[in-house]
C-alpha cells in the first residue's frame, strides 16, 4: 500500500541528492517517476532539482495554482507513474499537499516529498505544516551544526548578522543560510564568531 513520505531536514543535509538517488533507482529498474519542484526556487534554473554537490535532473515546475492531481492523472494516462518525488516541498500550498494525498490514496502511488520543516524564524512553512498533518511517514534527514551537534535550525545571515525578522521566503544558499543546533541558533554563534 502506497504512502505519503515527508523527509525533512535543515539546509545542506542532502535532501535533493536523496531525491535524485531515489529517482535513479526507480528508473534503473524500468519504472517511471514524476519529479516536481516549486517554481519559486530557481537558484539553479527553472524546473531543475540540483544538489549542492552539482548533481541535477529536470523536474516539472509547480506554481501556486498547479493542480498536482490533474498533472499526475495526465502523466499517468500516457504511461503508468510508479512514484512521485517532490523537492523543496516546504513551498507547496495546502491544496498541493491534499492533492498528493489523493494520488497516494486513489492511485496507490507512493509520494516522497523532501524539504525544510522550519524557516529562519523557527516557524513552519505552509507546505511543511500540511506535510506534518497529512504524511503517513515523517523521516528526518540529519545534518550537523559547526559544533558537531545535530542541526535543527536554519539561520538567515544578512551582512554578517543573524536576521530573525522579514519575509519568510527569500531564496538563497550557503551565502545566506546556515544550519545550526538549537543552542547556537539561540545564541547567534557560528564558530568563534558571535553574529548577533
Amino acid at each position: 500500500m502506497a504512502q505519503l513520505y515527508y523527509r525533512y531536514s535543515t539546509m545542506n543535509a542532502g535532501k535533493s541528492i536523496e531525491l535524485i538517488k531515489v529517482a535513479y533507482n526507480y528508473e534503473e529498474r524500468g519504472k517511471r517517476v514524476l519529479v516536481l519542484v516549486p517554481g519559486v526556487d530557481d537558484r539553479f534554473g527553472k524546473g531543475v532539482v540540483c544538489s549542492r554537490i552539482g548533481i541535477s535532473r529536470e523536474a516539472i515546475i509547480v506554481n501556486d495554482e498547479t493542480n498536482l492531481l490533474k498533472l499526475f492523472m495526465e502523466a499517468n494516462a500516457e504511461a503508468e507513474i510508479d512514484c512521485v518525488l517532490v523537492d523543496e516541498c516546504q513551498f507547496l500550498k495546502k491544496h498541493h499537499v491534499q492533492e498528493l494525498v489523493e494520488i497516494v490514496d486513489s492511485y496507490d502511488t507512493p509520494v516522497l516529498a523532501y524539504g525544510l520543516k522550519n524557516d529562519f524564524r523557527n516557524e513552519l512553512f505552509e507546505g511543511s505544516y500540511y506535510m506534518l498533518v497529512y504524511a503517513d511517514k515523517i523521516e528526518e534527514i540529519k545534518t550537523i551544526c559547526w559544533c558537531g551537534r545535530k542541526a535543527t535550525m536554519v539561520a538567515r545571515i544578512v551582512d554578517g548578522k543573524f536576521v530573525k525578522t522579514g519575509e519568510q521566503i527569500v531564496i538563497g544558499g550557503n551565502d545566506m543560510y546556515i544550519s545550526l543546533c538549537r543552542k547556537h541558533y539561540n545564541d547567534g554563534r557560528v564558530g568563534d564568531k558571535l553574529l548577533k
